[in-house]
């Protein structure tokens, strides 16, 4: 969901989310991020073209209405989890 979440704020890339997660606690390697962001674009969550950045190209990943939708239901779910052990 983390991932989702980000892309649903401005399009990421994975070395970004590598170094967001790690702010977060998570020590994710490149071998464990990038078949998730390949499985989310597979389901059709994310969307992902390819962008030069000073010489290099970077392939970056957007939301994508199905992806903002299973976010949304995911986040109501979470919501909801969390109320019920608040209580």
């Amino acid at each position: 969901m983390h991932l989702l979440y980000h892309a649903s704020k401005k399009d990421i890339y994975g070395v970004e989310m590598i170094d967001e997660l790690e702010r977060h606690g998570y020590n994710i390697s490149p071998g464990t991020l990038y078949p998730i962001l390949h499985s989310l674009e597979k389901e059709g969550f994310l969307v992902s073209r390819f962008e030069n950045v000073n010489g290099k190209i970077r392939k970056y990943y957007e939301i994508t209405n199905k992806g903002k939708e299973i976010f949304k239901d995911a986040r109501e779910k979470i919501q909801e989890l969390i109320d019920e052990v608040m209580k």
